[in-house]
């Protein structure tokens, strides 16, 4: 059944993704040897029906390297990025063999100009086809076309969320039938069917594609009678985990000599990725000290006229794995404001703000000179706020995953505190959101976030900063 509903959408996608190609194969031709945009400096090209009669080998060259870059592996909970990397895949081993045999055959047709604007065109002409399929799938499957069954096992908690989700997302046509449980007192949206042991008959006759399993952590153990029961059908199975703070978890799987690996948290912020961040941050650090400099002169000059004591407030913080460093900020409050209260958070109507301070935290320009930090290698442009080793002392024992923040470099901002979760609100929520930032981190998500950042603050729109 899985193949049945599952061939007309690859056929379709292949025959989109022909179209694409060959409108891109002749569309590099037209560009580049005869719209006149790009100076030929050879005049005597091929002729454009040496074009068109290299595009059967084009094409079957295509659907040799699409299918063998996984293009065709259809799934409902395909996300479009994994559509991204596959055609970048098939496109550029399309190009490869495409220009092996053409040059190994001599033919007469083989512009390298061609050849280097074609992965172009085609790349973005098979995305577009693919997007436009996807979304028209989507609007038919919203109307009852190309729908599939599934049961979910369990009726916990975990299995409801599970259901509601599915139910939220009608683009994938996944209909949730029923939930299975050995035990049917609970109540569920979808009718509780059952036993467990009978998942065989229930996936017959309620003719099923798509089996879920969603049982609590303590019911684990029922898990291998769950795939005893299914050894006995032809379905799609899914495991949906109940481990706590799934915000904080980017699960993956590894093979290693015959054994799987899964990885429950796991932070992109590694080896390559380690070099982008830090090279982004110390341009764009740079580029801003270049901007703001003179900015950051004023208020300097301002303190120093309207408050006794340094310029800077220096505090001691703790940054990627929990190393301490002096964070830098513009002085806010009087010399020795902790003297008799001794650490304590910000709060709303904080009574040791100068009254320049006051502005300047109100409009986060008390955090300008982290820039230097930034320089220094100390600190990210985005990343988990870093936090006082006093405070951190008290939260590790308290908030769960909470030294999970210091994977990474910490920030000026973050996704926490674009989203409102700052000053006195709720650690837990906010631990959330930064373990979600770590956990899915990548240069866009940083970028986002640092427009978010800056639209907030020209707009006044600066969510619990006192």
């Amino acid at each position: 059944m899985i193949a049945r509903t599952s061939e007309p959408i690859k056929a379709w996608l292949l025959l989109c993704d022909l179209a694409a190609t060959s409108a891109a194969w002749l569309a590099a031709d037209l560009i580049r040897l005869r719209s006149g945009v790009v100076p030929i400096l050879a005049p005597d090209y091929p002729d454009f029906a040496l074009c068109v009669g290299q595009l059967p080998l084009v094409l079957i060259l295509a659907i040799v390297g699409y299918r063998f870059c996984g293009m065709y592996d259809v799934s409902r909970l395909r996300r479009f990025r994994e559509d991204i990397f596959g055609v970048v895949r098939g496109v550029a081993l399309l190009t490869l063999l495409v220009a092996s045999i053409t040059f190994a055959m001599q033919s007469p047709y083989r512009p390298r100009g061609v050849l280097a604007l074609f992965p172009v065109l085609a790349a973005g002409g098979v995305l577009l086809a693919r997007r436009l399929s996807w979304g028209l799938l989507g609007k038919l499957r919203e109307r009852g076309w190309n729908q599939s069954h599934a049961l979910i096992i369990g009726t916990g908690r975990l299995a409801r969320q599970t259901a509601k989700l599915l139910e939220s997302t009608p683009a994938m046509g996944i209909q949730v039938v029923a939930h299975v449980e050995n035990d049917h007192r609970h109540s569920c949206s979808k009718p509780v069917v059952g036993p467990i042991p009978d998942l065989a008959r229930l996936i017959d006759e309620l003719h099923i594609e798509h089996v879920f399993i969603a049982l609590p952590m303590n019911r684990y153990d029922e898990v291998r009678s769950v795939f005893v029961a299914l050894s006995q059908s032809i379905v799609e199975v899914r495991l949906i985990p109940d481990v706590p703070a799934m915000a904080s978890l980017s699960l993956t799987t590894t093979r290693l000599h015959g054994t799987t690996i899964i990885g429950l948290r796991e932070s992109g912020y590694y080896g390559w990725n380690v070099f982008v961040k830090r090279a982004m941050d110390f341009a764009l650090a740079v580029v801003a000290v270049g901007i703001l400099g003179p900015f950051m002169a004023v208020i300097a000059a301002m303190i120093k006229l309207t408050s006794p004591g340094p310029v800077f407030y220096r505090q001691e913080r703790c940054g990627l794995n929990g190393q301490p460093f002096e964070m830098l900020k513009f002085r806010s409050m009087p010399v020795d404001a902790e003297k008799t209260t001794g650490p304590v958070w910000t709060a709303i109507n904080d009574m040791r703000r100068t009254k320049l301070g006051s502005f300047l935290r109100a409009t986060n320009l008390d955090e300008l000179p982290q820039l230097f930090n930034v320089l220094r290698g100390e600190m990210s442009l985005v990343g988990p706020r870093p936090e006082r080793p006093v405070f951190i002392d008290r939260f590790k024992r308290t908030i769960p995953n909470y030294m999970a923040r210091h994977a990474v470099k910490c920030g000026m901002t973050g996704w926490a505190q674009v989203n409102g979760w700052r000053g006195n609100t709720s650690l837990r929520r906010r631990v959330q959101f930064d373990l979600f930032y770590i956990t899915h981190w990548n240069p866009l998500f940083d970028l986002r976030i640092m427009l978010l950042t800056v639209l907030h603050m020209l707009f006044g729109r600066q969510k619990n900063a006192y």
